[in-house]
């Protein structure tokens, strides 16, 4: 599996302004190359590269592998775009904003990340130090600093590019370290994980990881945020998209402890995870406008991600089951009604009068849908 590794880069003030006219360079390069990648209709790597590599190396100072890799992330960019579009995440055809991604060549930020090979960076693992090209010369000797396991990770197993980032004032280099997959074990049982708003996630278990305190959070920054929208000064958008990068840091850290901790049990307990499959939940769901912003902020899709990823780290199984009825069906006699949920909270069974908290009905029901789907997942094929 890959895995991105973030380190973080000291430079001085000169290898600091060196290295932001490397990136403003780069991505000027980007810019001219993406806009003659849209006039001229070129779409692959070659044949635009052969178009503007002479130009990025003598209007914008690129020497040769920049200018090669900055031809790539314009071609890489062209090939998301097109992706979003057959995936309809840009809206239908119709949309204002499919036309201007159709009609329009993509503009890379002045600070958009750039991506550097082994031939423009060097890394010395044993001082802490990088070595990067830039339109300044060779910087040598910049130093980063990393925790002791992102050191032993990139000691091991980087690969490929690493990415040149400028957040905050700050420097990043982004490492990409392909990890081997360890081997998924048999599991004895499944942890079923239900996902919603009021409580983040609840277990088959009865954990029960509660979203009061988040939601509360993001109250308090809207209230910020309304503030200082109605200033209208500069200071003002600026320490709103700083608070929009906090409330988002915090959200991901949310997620982060929870799909850890889940992780941890199910593999220490030999089980394997599920959870719902909620694709396209947004789409299919009516709501007032109170609950709008609420409902849009819900992170439950980056909880997901961290739980997959996290399980695949460990070698735990992991697996989507379908969602529907699993909070409104009895796990004990497979009686489903709307009914058996009165509220919001609690549910009983209409027929055999089972009980307890909805949302961990909604796990038990998750973690019994696994049992039966990794049956058919793991069977032999049928012999011809």
């Amino acid at each position: 599996m890959e895995l991105a590794v973030q380190v973080k880069l000291l430079p001085t003030p000169e290898q600091a302004s060196a290295l932001e006219a490397t990136l403003r360079a780069c991505n000027r390069a980007a810019t001219y190359a993406s806009q003659v990648a849209f006039v001229k209709k070129l779409t692959d790597r070659n044949g635009l590269q052969k178009e503007v590599y002479a130009d990025l190396k003598a209007t914008f100072g690129l020497s040769a592998q920049p200018a090669v890799r900055a031809v790539k992330k314009v071609v890489d960019a062209y090939a998301t775009l097109k992706g979003n579009l057959r995936a309809g995440n840009l809206g239908p055809a119709t949309s204002r904003r499919y036309r201007m991604a159709v009609n329009t060549p993509i503009v890379f930020r002045p600070e958009a990340a750039q991506p550097f090979d082994d031939r423009c960076l060097s890394w010395q693992y044993d001082t802490h130090t990088v070595s990067i090209w830039t339109v300044n010369g060779r910087m040598k000797r910049i130093r980063f600093a990393c925790s002791p396991d992102q050191l032993k990770t990139l000691v091991a197993h980087r690969r490929g590019e690493s990415d040149l980032v400028q957040r905050g004032g700050k420097w990043f280099l982004i490492a990409t370290c392909d990890i081997p997959d360890p081997e998924v074990y048999e599991p004895v049982g499944w942890i079923g994980v239900d996902r919603g708003i009021v409580n983040l996630a609840t277990t088959s278990d009865g954990a029960n990881y509660q979203g009061r305190r988040l939601g509360r959070y993001r109250r308090w920054q809207t209230r910020k945020r309304a503030e200082l929208q109605c200033k209208q000064t500069r200071s003002a958008t600026r320490r709103l998209a700083r608070r929009a990068k906090k409330e988002k840091r915090h959200a991901t850290h949310v997620n982060h402890r929870i799909s850890k901790e889940i992780v941890s049990v199910a593999q220490r307990t030999g089980r394997g995870i599920a959870v719902e499959e909620l694709g396209g939940i947004r789409d299919r769901v009516r709501l007032r406008r109170d609950q709008r912003a609420t409902f849009s902020s819900w992170p439950f899709q980056q909880l997901g991600q961290h739980l997959a990823y996290k399980a695949r780290q460990a070698g735990v199984p992991f697996l989507e089951v379908d969602a529907h009825h699993t909070s409104q069906r009895c796990p004990r006699c497979g009686h489903t009604e709307r009914a058996n949920r009165p509220d919001r909270d609690h549910f009983r069974c209409r027929r055999c009068g089972l009980a307890g908290p909805a949302d961990v009905v909604a796990g038990v029901n998750v973690r019994d849908r696994a049992r039966s789907a990794w049956v058919l997942v793991t069977a032999p094929a049928p012999s011809p």
